[in-house]
């Protein structure tokens, strides 16, 4: 490609004067939608340890995006060459829950459609999307807690320990070690109260402790 030709490209892609007014409200509705996005992430997390980083991550890739697509919309040789860049990107993160992955694409896409000009569509996937994870989150609230419940015992708490514990209507042993006379073992329950169940267990001779960990089902 010669440099005329290169000239030609550029200046074909000059933006209209009339034209930054929309570039201008997509990308502050892009951000607008992106921080919609990152609230429903924090509201309805459900993990151990909330990252924020992720929730910036959220608003970043619906920005990032609106540009992108406002750009190659309306130039098959700019949407080329962005289908050519993005085939050598490799993304090294792990994300460790799945659900995580979906709001991902939840702001992908709200990016593609600002940058295509779907403002009334973007407005309604926001809307809908929101109220169905709020309502799904609040169903998901209404079960039993699952926790793991870690016992350190002497051999002679072990029989009452575990008349105690069977006692929960589910629990399921995961682990279990003995050494030298000691026992630790290591239960998955599904409880509404704790404090009942660590006292009873706390009461009996031999147990030296009793933890509960909030459990949410990773490498289950």
């Amino acid at each position: 490609m010669n440099s005329s030709a290169v000239a030609n490209l550029f200046a074909s892609q000059t933006i209209a004067p009339g034209s930054w007014p929309t570039i201008l409200f997509s990308i502050l509705l892009a951000f607008a939608v992106g921080l919609a996005v990152a609230w429903v992430y924090r509201a309805n997390f459900r993990g151990v340890m909330y990252s924020s980083n992720f929730s910036l991550t959220l608003v970043l890739m619906t920005l990032i995006t609106t540009p992108v697509v406002m750009c190659i919309r309306d130039s098959i040789q700019l949407s080329m060459g962005m289908v050519g860049a993005l085939s050598i990107v490799r993304f090294r993160t792990a994300v460790k829950d799945p659900l995580d992955t979906a709001y991902m694409f939840w702001a992908l896409t709200m990016g593609i459609l600002l940058g295509a000009g779907q403002f009334f569509l973007t407005g309604l996937t926001v809307a809908a999307i929101a109220i169905l994870i709020s309502l799904v989150s609040r169903m998901q609230t209404r079960k039993l807690n699952s926790y793991l419940l870690v016992l350190r015992m002497s051999d002679a708490a072990e029989r009452a320990a575990a008349q105690v514990i069977n006692t929960v209507k589910f629990q399921r042993l995961r682990t279990k070690t003995v050494q030298q006379g000691a026992i630790e073992a290591t239960y998955e329950v599904r409880l509404e109260k704790t404090d009942a169940l660590l006292k009873r267990l706390t009461d009996i001779p031999g147990v030296q402790d009793a933890t509960l960990v909030v459990y949410t089902g990773e490498g289950a």
